[in-house]
């Protein structure tokens, strides 16, 4: 069976737990907040975000075990909500033996580079994702 090459995680939905929690829901996280999140997790899962019932396998940050994933390249924005899911993933990943590149971009929130494609700071962020893309499919780099 295939297995992937790479994981590209940009400014990922890691952990429905931090949907559940009502103390985020004030912070003003631009574009993406915790009631976002949690209509998205609700409606992923079809049920309660945080919810002990949640299957492991429906949510990344609630594996119990990461080993034998491939390589991973996380992006996330410092105003970002998953901001720390996105740490906690990492951290785990390298604990597991797992080769991930981190790139956290200062003053960045969610989908900023959507927004602004132009910026250098977007352009820089999307070289870092094709970058580890041409590494993983073993292509040439630019």
């Amino acid at each position: 069976m295939p297995q992937p090459a790479g994981q590209l995680l940009v400014y990922p939905m890691l952990d429905d737990r931090t949907a559940a929690r009502r103390d985020l829901d004030s912070v003003k996280h631009p574009v993406w907040n915790n009631t976002s999140n949690l209509t998205g997790w609700s409606s992923y899962l079809g049920g309660t975000p945080g919810a002990p019932s949640v299957p492991e396998y429906a949510v990344p940050a609630r594996r119990e075990d990461l080993s034998g994933l491939p390589p991973a390249w996380i992006g996330v924005g410092s105003l970002d909500l998953f901001l720390k899911e996105s740490w906690a993933y990492a951290n785990r990943l390298t604990d597991a033996g797992i080769a991930c590149r981190f790139d956290e971009v200062s003053g960045a929130f969610h989908g900023f580079d959507g927004m602004a494609p132009a910026t250098s700071v977007s352009k820089e962020f999307l070289d870092a994702q094709l970058s580890f893309l041409r590494k993983c499919l073993k292509l040439p780099l630019a």
